[in-house]
C-alpha cells in the first residue's frame, strides 16, 4: 500500500539535522527523497561511533527511505545536472544560505521560472526580511536566542540547553508539515510557491506557548513564565529504590492520590482546593508530593498508581526503551538490513494512517549510491 506521499519528487540539498529530518517524514510516507550532497558529504556522515567511514548513527537515523547523488553546485556539468532534477521535482529542499543559495541559481524566483508548480522550500536560521537574517545557526545558538536556555536554568542558576537537539527537530516537524500544506494548496491553484522556515522565529513561538502567560494582555497582567513548570520542586521525584514521573492534575486525580497516601489533611487542605488555588501554591504542592513519594518503592508505587488511574510513569534511561514493553508490544523499534553496515535498530514511524500507512524500505543509502538516477526525469 502506497503512502500518503506516494509520487512526491524531493530534491533535498540540506544537511545536519533540520532539514533531513524533514525530509526522512516525508520519505517515511512515501515520497520520493533524492538526497542532493556536496563532494564532502553531510557533516553528520561523520558522526560517531561507526562502523565504517560517512555512515555515523546520527546520519543513519536521519536519511533513511532516501536517495543519494553527489553534486558539486559550483561545476558546470553538475549544476546542469542538478537543475534537470529539480525541474522534474515537486518540491526543493535547502538549508543553503540564501545569499549563497541565489549565487548559485537556485533560489525561489530562478527555479519557480522553470518550474512554476515547484515547491521552494528555504530551512533558515532567521527570517530573510529581519536583522539577523544572514547570521549563521545551530540548535545551541538558537535554543539560547528563543529564550528556551534561560528557562531551561531558571532553577540551577545559570542558562543550559536541553539535552537534545531540539530546535532542529521542532523546526524539522514545522517544515514536514508546511511542505504537505504547500502541496495540497497547490491542487487548488496549479501552482507551486515558496515556503521560508526559520529555526528562530520557530523556536520561539514553540517556546512561548505557555510562557507568554500575563504578557499575553496588553498592558500585562503579570510576568512571563508558566509556573508550573518553572517550579524548583518540578522534577522526577525519588522513591525509596529510584525515581518515579508523577502528575496528578485534574481535582479528582489529586484527591484519590491523597486517599491514596493516607494524607486527608492534604485533601482538605484550602491551598489545594481546586486548579487555582493549587496553582498560587505550586512549591508547596510538589514539595508535599516529593515528600509522600519518598516514603515507597518504585515499583509500588506503579502498581499503586495505576490501579488508581493517576498519571505516572517511569523515569527510563534511553537504553530501557529498547526493552520497554509498550513500544515491544507495538513493535516501534525496527530492525533493517544495510548492505555495508549490516543489522542496525531504527526508530519506527509514530502516526499511524490507517489505508495508507508509511513504511520504512530502505536503510540510509551511503553517498552517491544512486547517483544512476541523475537522467530521471519526468
Amino acid at each position: 500500500m502506497p503512502g500518503t506521499l506516494a509520487g512526491v519528487r524531493v530534491v533535498d540539498m540540506t544537511s545536519v539535522a533540520m532539514g533531513p529530518y524533514a525530509t526522512q517524514i516525508l520519505a517515511d510516507h512515501g515520497a520520493e527523497v533524492i538526497k542532493v550532497e556536496s563532494p564532502e558529504g553531510d557533516v553528520f556522515r561523520m558522526s560517531a561511533p561507526a562502523a565504517h567511514a560517512g555512515m555515523g548513527p546520527a546520519y543513519l537515523n536521519l536519511n533513511r527511505n532516501k536517495y543519494s547523488v553527489t553534486l558539486d553546485a559550483k561545476a558546470p556539468a553538475d549544476h546542469a545536472s542538478l537543475l534537470r532534477l529539480i525541474d522534474g521535482a515537486d518540491v526543493f529542499v535547502s538549508n543553503v544560505r540564501p545569499a549563497a543559495l541565489g549565487r548559485l541559481g537556485l533560489d525561489a524566483a530562478t527555479l519557480r521560472a522553470r518550474n512554476p508548480r515547484l515547491i521552494h522550500c528555504a530551512a533558515v536560521g532567521f527570517g530573510q526580511d529581519g536583522p539577523y537574517a544572514a547570521h549563521p545557526a545551530f540548535d545551541d545558538i538558537i535554543q539560547a536566542m528563543s529564550g528556551l536556555a534561560d528557562l531551561q536554568g531558571r532553577n540551577s542558576g545559570a542558562p543550559s540547553y536541553v539535552n537534545t537537539i531540539l530546535a532542529d527537530k521542532v523546526a524539522g516537524l514545522t517544515l514536514a508539515y508546511a511542505i504537505p500544506m504547500a502541496l495540497y494548496e497547490r491542487e487548488r491553484s496549479g501552482q507551486g510557491q515558496a515556503i521560508e522556515v526559520p529555526m528562530f522565529e520557530t523556536l520561539v513561538s514553540f517556546t512561548l506557548v505557555e510562557h507568554m502567560s500575563g504578557h499575553s494582555f496588553v498592558p500585562p497582567l503579570g510576568p512571563m513564565g508558566y509556573n508550573r513548570v518553572l517550579s524548583p520542586q518540578r522534577r522526577p521525584y525519588r522513591t525509596r529504590d529510584g525515581y518515579l514521573a508523577l502528575l496528578p492534575y485534574t481535582d479528582a486525580q489529586w484527591r484519590r492520590f491523597f486517599a491514596l497516601a493516607g494524607r486527608d489533611d492534604l485533601a482538605s487542605d484550602p491551598r489545594y482546593a481546586d486548579a487555582a488555588a493549587r496553582a498560587r501554591h505550586f512549591d508547596e504542592l510538589y514539595q508535599d508530593l516529593a515528600d509522600i513519594v519518598v516514603l515507597r518503592g518504585t515499583d509500588e508505587w506503579l502498581a499503586q498508581l495505576a490501579d488508581a488511574d493517576i498519571p505516572h510513569g517511569p523515569v527510563n534511561t534511553p537504553e530501557a526503551l529498547l526493552d520497554d514493553p509498550h513500544l515491544r508490544a507495538t513493535g516501534y523499534f525496527q530492525r533493517m538490513e544495510h548492505p555495508t553496515e549490516g543489522t542496525l535498530t531504527t526508530t519506527g514511524i509514530p502516526v499511524r494512517f490507517s489505508r495508507t500507512p508509511g513504511a520504512i524500505g530502505r536503510p540510509a543509502p551511503r553517498q552517491d549510491a544512486d547517483r544512476d538516477m541523475l537522467p530521471l526525469a519526468r
